[in-house]
């Protein structure tokens, strides 16, 4: 695949390793490395969610550091990572249908727009789109449960007197609060926000996966061209050619995906906040049940303003940012990892 820099005219041409589609890929390596791999960003990321989470569900504002501080004080290192069992349990599931929804919808939807007519850069735009809306509905069918099971279990204060009860249930661990939550809400609990999580995921990651396809052409075709003028060659034409190496390729993938992550935390935090108190959140008004979507913005406008619902934006600009990143960059590293062909892949 080759982009042009759009300052050159023409002048210059930027050669960049082909997409590896979903029929390229050898499944069985794609499922098992991917399961490792992105087991492992979780693990890196999560103390970032569960400071996060905290800040979300406090009824007043608090410093991200303090609360870091408070959390270890307290309850410990194992205080950043509490749940991430339960997390980690139902990353690889979500992953696995998350990946296939992806690849799958990008590869169908990219050959039909392009049968219509569109032009690539169109139809690769489009079909980022598609795939990110349809992947993360996929995902939310397994991930709504685990980020219910597994939020109650961080925001346990585990004798910390600076976070007050979020809820009046205790939990022993996963299994305890999964059997709790079943028998006293029913499958409905496990379920709770399962709606605002789809009006959050969904076009966010419709969103991202469409800005990171732009983003990342704007910046081949500006600083790409910087990065790269030291291994170009003319060709025939007296075209600039260049042709990045992997770690540049690398590069460009990491720094499109950070913004294109930034931009999707801030459009998208208001409904997270909303999203987060609603799964972990008893309701006042209706006993057991949880609080409507209308009770959680009246309770967080009287608490803080409209900019209570922006709570944890701090630690949630830097979790996607840092997520996207590295999900990108990994995920690439994957598909390479698991394509049927290698010796095809530099071209």
């Amino acid at each position: 695949m080759s982009l042009r820099a759009a300052e050159e005219e023409a002048t210059q041409e930027i050669h960049i390793p082909a997409d590896i589609d979903w029929q390229m890929l050898d499944k069985s390596k794609f499922f098992f490395l991917g399961a490792a791999l992105f087991s492992g960003v979780s693990a890196t990321l999560y103390p970032v969610v569960v400071l996060k989470t905290r800040q979300q569900v406090a009824q007043s504002q608090v410093p991200c550091i303090k609360t870091a501080f408070s959390i270890v004080r307290y309850e410990g290192l194992r205080g950043l990572y509490r749940g991430f069992g339960t997390s980690l349990m139902g990353t690889i599931p979500a992953r696995a249908l998350y990946m296939a929804a992806l690849e799958v919808t990008k590869s169908n939807v990219g050959t039909a727009t392009v049968g219509l007519g569109f032009q690539e850069t169109t139809a690769a735009t489009i079909a980022n789109a598609a795939a990110g809306l349809s992947a993360a509905i996929a995902a939310q069918l397994v991930w709504t449960p685990v980020d219910v099971v597994s939020q109650r279990l961080m925001v346990q204060g585990g004798g910390n007197p600076k976070l007050p009860n979020a809820s009046s249930c205790k939990y022993l661990g996963g299994v305890d609060a999964f059997r709790k939550i079943l028998s006293i809400d029913g499958p409905r609990g496990l379920y709770r926000g399962f709606g605002i999580s789809i009006l959050t995921y969904a076009p966010s990651n419709a969103v991202w996966w469409a800005s990171y396809s732009v983003v990342q052409r704007l910046v081949w075709g500006g600083i790409g061209c910087y990065f790269c003028k030291k291994n170009y060659v003319s060709n025939e034409n007296g075209v600039n050619t260049f042709r990045p190496d992997s770690k540049t390729v690398m590069v460009v993938q990491g720094v499109s995906a950070a913004m294109a992550g930034g931009v999707s935390a801030l459009i998208t935090m208001p409904l997270d906040t909303i999203k987060t108190r609603l799964q972990v959140l008893d309701g006042d008004e209706n006993g057991r049940r949880g609080p409507t979507i209308g009770q959680t913005v009246r309770n967080l406008v009287r608490e803080g303003g409209w900019m209570a619902c922006f709570r944890g934006l701090g630690p949630r600009w830097a979790s996607m940012s840092m997520s996207a990143t590295t999900m990108i960059t990994t995920y690439e590293f994957l598909k390479r990892l698991s394509a049927k062909n290698q010796d095809n892949l530099g071209s």
